[in-house]
């Protein structure tokens, strides 16, 4: 009879909780353990590293220089688990936009925004959302659960296969859910993609969005990486922020930006703040005045978003007229703000839109 081994990990999670869990789940330390733990010498893991985030193979029998011996207890021990393409929709400006079903049947989508200079891959990082933003298809039909750290990863390898012209190189936890929400998995699954035996893919190249969950700032800004923190700011004041995100009720607007400045303090990177444009609620002459006053001198840039059209909200997208002259308004402030063109509006590429599409289906 084969012998299991318990062997504790890095982060307390043991090799016999792990037995048959998805081998992109583990850190190189985790597998490095591993593998000692079964008599294999260290330097395994860099093989195997390099065959799951630089060929991006999804089986055992793939990994040619291992040993067949190993490559079968490797598959004894682990799987690589199901994760099912279901439709890719193509947009006129190439953006792609992918809907998987995972094990469970809950679904997740990922979208890949090529440019002439880099390749982006905005991933999930729950099913669902808690937040309930009322703009965002996302939280439409609540929250499910988490993303393991080895399903976010594998939304990347599956982007980093499909581009094409220019290769992967910017992450950004953007997609549905709440990133800080599920914090662990999320700094994991980073971690992975950042080392050198993972994709070597630059701290500063991978972007962390939240709605403003100020503990998990605080946390985040003592991990000692040079992430990118965009915060979904999407009102100028308390009250209209109230109106679009019900999680302003639990982290009001005012300590939400005194948190933003001790990341900057702690951190000395930009933040950015993502500001969403809707005609008569957002986008005013009042609102980029306020916005301008509570921003002025901070280090941080705005990303305008024009409104994406979501059935089940009633808002519209301001005119270009509109938006620019909010744009200048802010600009007199000293506050830098730039409109960021709509990608794949053609395939509902805005937030959980194409999820949301399936459930209903």
């Amino acid at each position: 009879m084969k012998r299991r081994v318990t062997l504790c990990l890095c982060d307390s999670v043991t090799f016999k909780n792990m037995i048959k869990s998805d081998i992109r789940g583990l850190s190189h330390a985790e597998l490095t353990q591993y593998l000692q733990s079964i008599g294999e010498p260290a330097f395994r893991a860099a093989q195997i590293f390099d065959w799951l985030y630089k060929k991006c193979v999804d089986s055992f029998a793939e990994m040619k220089n291992l040993p067949a011996p190993l490559r079968q207890r490797l598959q004894d021990d682990f799987v690589f688990l199901p994760q099912s393409f279901v439709t890719e929709a193509k947009s006129t400006d190439k953006t792609k936009k992918f809907l998987f079903t995972l094990g469970d049947r809950e679904k997740v989508e990922t979208v890949l925004i090529p440019t002439a200079e880099r390749t982006t891959v905005c991933v999930s990082t729950q099913a669902g959302c808690k937040f309930g933003c009322r703009f965002c298809a996302s939280g439409i039909g609540g929250w499910t659960r988490n993303l393991t750290s080895a399903e976010i990863v594998s939304q990347i390898l599956h982007a980093k296969r499909s581009a094409q012209a220019v290769p992967l190189t910017n992450i950004v936890f953007m997609g549905v859910g709440e990133p800080l929400d599920n914090y662990d998995n999320l700094l994991k699954a980073i971690r992975i993609m950042n080392s050198a035996e993972g994709m070597n893919i630059a701290a500063r190249r991978i972007t962390i969005s939240t709605c403003g969950v100020i503990p998990k700032i605080q946390k985040l800004a003592q991990e000692g990486m040079q992430l990118e923190l965009a915060i979904s700011l999407h009102g100028y004041s308390n009250e209209s922020r109230n109106v679009l995100m019900p999680v302003n009720r639990k982290y009001p607007l005012k300590d939400l930006i005194a948190a933003c400045r001790e990341y900057i303090n702690a951190t000395n990177r930009q933040i950015t703040f993502e500001y969403i444009l809707i005609k008569d609620v957002t986008c005013s002459d009042m609102a980029a005045q306020e916005l301008g006053e509570l921003l002025k001198g901070m280090l941080c840039k705005i990303n305008l978003i024009p409104y994406n059209k979501v059935a089940e909200f009633e808002h519209e997208r301001p005119s270009v007229k509109d938006m620019h002259a909010f744009r200048d308004r802010l600009a007199e402030y000293g506050v830098l703000a730039m409109i960021r063109t709509p990608r794949g509006p053609d395939v509902a590429a805005a937030c959980g839109q194409l999820r949301h599409s399936a459930k209903k289906s």
